[in-house]
């Protein structure tokens, strides 16, 4: 895989992951500041995200940050607000991991 694009990714992953975690504070405290705050902190991502597809494809890009988000989020929501997931949901987080070590795996010969 490409340097840049794990980079990019990387990137992107860091802005959604505090974008949902202000978020998150926001259904706690109901501050507009906060909700502002992480307004701002999604549309940074989505322009993150255009430098990603451009890294990587767009089917790539969108599939990589959306399990990749699916992961971290779980870890912080479990890490900072004690939230908890049935075990159905952990196989299907597992399933997820799967999927995108299978996606980045660098591909060979082919179409």
């Amino acid at each position: 895989m490409n340097p840049s694009f794990l980079l990019w990714l990387g990137a992107a992953m860091a802005t959604f992951l505090g974008a949902a975690t202000v978020s998150r504070a926001y259904v706690d405290n109901g501050k507009v500041w906060v909700l502002l705050a992480s307004l701002a902190l999604y549309c940074l991502g989505n322009l993150v995200m255009v430098k990603l597809m451009r890294e990587g494809g767009l089917g790539l890009a969108i599939s990589a940050s959306a399990i990749a988000q699916l992961v971290l989020i779980n870890v912080i929501a479990f890490l900072l607000f004690g939230e908890r997931l049935s075990s159905i949901q952990v196989a299907g987080v597992a399933l997820g991991m799967v999927s995108m070590a299978l996606m980045l795996f660098p591909a060979k010969g082919g179409v």
